[in-house]
């Protein structure tokens, strides 16, 4: 019987690329509706449903055309690569839109924040919401941002492949 593993690369690829395209596609749609600034919980499910619908079907393919196996490395491999490819492909999109689209974008979600900081905290003095603002404002530059969005896409996808290849693990039997 021969025991010949198919490479990872074409699936890493393929399903990045379609969890990149998908994410640009509900960011164009998010920016479209004026809600590229509004932090509603519907739009923090749909940012772990995506990821998680596309590395799962992208490690079940494999195993599938792997005759059923799959080990454990080789998920979080695939994992990994498909939220790497996912978030560099956001990442373009995010330089795109906040560079050249939308220029102001990072202002207009600081002026957002301090409204929902003095709604949520009629009680904080002037002073302290500008202190606040001047903090969040050293945080908020591009380089930052997308940082910290691709090692947040990166620990997701970890998170999903550890979970789902734990799941779906299956040893050859030699």
């Amino acid at each position: 019987m021969e025991t010949k593993t198919i490479s990872t690369k074409k699936y890493i690829i393929k399903y990045g690329v379609i969890l990149g395209i998908t994410f640009v596609i509900y960011n164009v749609f998010l920016y479209l509706t004026n809600n590229i600034t509004s932090e509603h919980w519907i739009h923090v499910t749909i940012n772990i449903a995506i990821p998680f619908c596309i590395i799962i079907y992208g490690l079940y393919s494999y195993k599938s055309n792997n005759n059923d196996f799959l080990k454990l490395g080789k998920a979080l491999k695939i994992g990994l690569g498909i939220s790497l490819i996912g978030g560099i492909i956001t990442i373009v999109w995010n330089v795109l839109l906040s560079n050249v689209i939308e220029p102001n974008l990072f202002n207009q979600i600081l002026d957002t924040q301090r409204e929902k900081m003095i709604l949520n905290n009629p009680e904080m003095s002037p002073e302290k919401v500008n202190e606040t603002m001047e903090f969040s404002k050293k945080f908020s530059s591009s380089y930052i941002v997308n940082t910290i969005g691709l090692f947040w896409r990166l620990l997701l996808g970890f998170i999903i492949s550890l979970i789902a290849g734990a799941i779906m693990h299956k040893k050859r039997n030699l």
